[in-house]
This record gives structure tokens, C-alpha cells and sequence, in this order.
């Protein structure tokens, strides 16, 4: 089988075990083929912690799950020095924590204060982490995915808008629908009674980390011509200078995508584009998704927030009103 083919039977059994929730399996899986970071915001019961378990069951992957707390340290995600004797001689040692997986869920981020969540995202931007002078590689097989509950406020920290950039996509997680729900009880049901067999006819069809990063070299290899790199750029630069491309957004964004919004849609509409069947990029891949990579980069005004208008209410507008190069 080839490394598409493995990932495509891969999405596949996520999708028999996590059901309603499609749209979040396929950006999960996009992440990780993009090499990237996801932050995933969405009501509590929706799947999300299950989505990456399922996804580390089905991989040679070691996860860690890091449940964000007010009284949670830096040295809790990063890990640090303990000190050990032995035969009368003591020495320190790097006890190294959570971050150190290939699979990390940073579960309800935005509740630690921001010491803490600048010690995750440093260590998701660097690939490293430096303690006592040491630095410490983390594994190439390395995803971060954050969660996020929107409808609670009190007694939690948001994550500054300028760190939100190092997360290569924010998805939203919604509802499934009736006939989905249905399914999701069912097979909550069947569970109760054969879970043990499910997992271990899971783990009998685990990947390796070998297919990912060949899948990643075939992605590098995705044509993208000249046309559709400019409509890339177009959508970027207009969130930057909207008056030129239209008053409605003018008056709605107030700061703009950065370049890591630019190599991010790159990325991901490539990555998405191979997931496809594709050996080329082309706009209808770019539109698919560019609300997830410019979702969380756009700095919307005053204006728009109180008219009620979202960001993907303007980026939305965006694309319908930039042009195909």
C-alpha cells in the first residue's frame, strides 16, 4: 500500500470509532501531515479528547494528555532536574514531563496563566526544551493539540492573540447531527461490551511513524503553480490592506494575517490536496481551508464585534471577494 492509501485507512477507522465528527478527523489528520499544531475549540462531549486518542491508538505513537489547571507549572509540561543519590554522591537529573510524547492533548488550555501556556508554546514552536543549561530535542513525530470549552469564561486565561499564532489551525467542533447521534449511542452501547476486543483489533493495524513522514515527502512534492501561490498571497495581503479590497472589511479586520498564515495555507492546502488524490494545488483546495488557518490570526475591530460579525463571516467575504489569479 502506498503512504496515501495508509492514511486514507487510517481516516477511515477514526471515522468508524468517533461518528458526527468527520470535519474534525480530517483536520487532525491534515495537522499531522502538515507537521503543524491544531487548537480546538468546541462544547464538552464533542469527541475531542477521543479524536486524538483514537488517532494515537492507530499510530506507533506515544500520547500524553496535560489537563491545564490555574496551579499548573511550567516545569509540570517541560519537565526538570531532580536531584538523585546514590553511593553516597548526589547528582541532578532531567526528569523530562508530558511534552516529551508524539502526541500531546493540552486539555482546556486557556485555563493556566500565561507562564504556563508560553512554556508550551515555546516547546511546540522550538521543538526543544532547554532546562538547567540542557537542550532537549522533542521527537520529528510532534503534535500539539490544545482544546478550548467556548462557553466558559470565568476563571480562565485566553491565550494572547500573538502566541494563537503558533497554532497551525484553529477548528471549530460543532454538534453532530440527529442521525449521527443515534449512531454515537449505539456505539457507545456496543463498547460497554467489547471494548477490549475493539482496541486490540485497533492496535493490530497501527502505523508507523515511517508512513507519516513519507506521506510528508510526497506533500513537499505537491505542485503549486504560480497562479494559485499569487491567490494565496492575495487573500493574506487583503486582511492586511482591506480598503483596497473592500469597505466591509475595512471596517472589520483590524489587524491581519502573518506570514505564518502565508506558509500555513501553503501547507495545508497541499496537505489537503494530496489527501484528495491530487498532485496539484488548486483554489477550490486553498478555499477549503483557509478559514481554519485564518481563523485565529484575524484581529477583528470594535466595529465588527458589536455588529455581531465573526471571523468566518470575514473571511468569507474574503474569498468572495479576492479574486482567482
Amino acid at each position: 500500500m502506498s503512504a496515501r492509501d495508509d492514511v486514507l485507512a487510517l481516516q477511515q477507522r477514526m471515522g468508524e470509532s468517533i461518528v458526527g465528527q468527520q470535519h474534525m478527523v480530517e483536520r487532525l489528520l491534515l495537522g499531522l501531515l502538515a507537521d503543524g499544531h491544531l487548537l480546538v475549540e468546541g462544547l464538552p462531549g464533542l469527541a475531542k479528547t477521543r479524536a486524538i486518542k483514537m488517532l494515537a491508538r492507530n499510530l506507533e505513537a506515544k500520547l500524553s494528555r496535560i489537563q491545564f489547571t490555574p496551579d499548573l507549572l511550567p516545569a509540570d509540561i517541560t519537565g526538570s532536574e531532580v536531584y538523585y543519590s546514590e553511593g553516597g554522591k548526589g547528582e541532578f537529573r532531567f526528569q523530562a514531563g508530558p511534552i516529551f510524547a508524539n502526541l500531546v492533548l493540552a486539555d482546556e488550555v486557556n485555563r493556566s496563566p500565561a507562564k504556563v501556556q508560553a512554556a508550551l508554546l515555546e516547546a511546540m514552536e522550538e521543538r526543544q526544551v532547554t532546562v538547567g543549561g540542557t537542550t532537549h530535542k522533542l521527537d520529528p513525530l510532534f503534535l500539539v493539540m490544545a482544546t478550548q470549552n467556548p462557553i466558559e469564561q470565568e476563571g480562565t486565561y485566553p491565550l494572547p492573540e500573538a502566541q494563537m499564532d503558533r497554532f497551525l489551525m484553529h477548528v471549530n467542533v460543532t454538534y453532530p447531527a440527529a442521525d449521527a447521534e443515534a449512531q454515537i449511542v449505539a456505539l457507545a452501547r456496543a463498547e460497554e461490551s467489547g471494548a477490549a476486543s475493539n482496541a486490540q483489533g485497533a492496535a493490530a493495524q497501527r502505523l508507523a511513524p515511517e508512513v507519516i513522514f513519507a506521506a510528508r515527502a510526497e506533500i513537499h512534492g505537491i505542485h503549486v503553480s504560480d497562479a494559485v501561490a499569487r491567490y494565496m498571497v492575495a487573500l493574506v495581503h487583503a486582511t492586511r490592506e482591506p480598503k483596497a479590497v473592500d469597505d466591509e472589511l475595512d471596517r472589520w479586520i483590524q489587524v491581519g494575517v502573518s506570514p505564518r498564515g502565508s506558509i500555513g495555507l501553503d501547507k495545508v492546502a497541499r496537505a489537503y490536496a494530496w489527501l484528495r488524490g491530487h498532485d496539484f494545488v488548486s483554489p477550490e483546495d486553498v478555499q477549503a481551508v483557509v478559514h481554519e488557518v485564518f481563523r485565529h490570526r484575524l484581529i477583528l475591530s470594535y466595529e465588527a464585534h458589536a455588529a455581531g460579525v465573526s471571523a468566518d463571516a470575514a473571511i468569507d467575504r474574503l474569498v468572495q471577494q479576492v479574486a482567482v489569479a
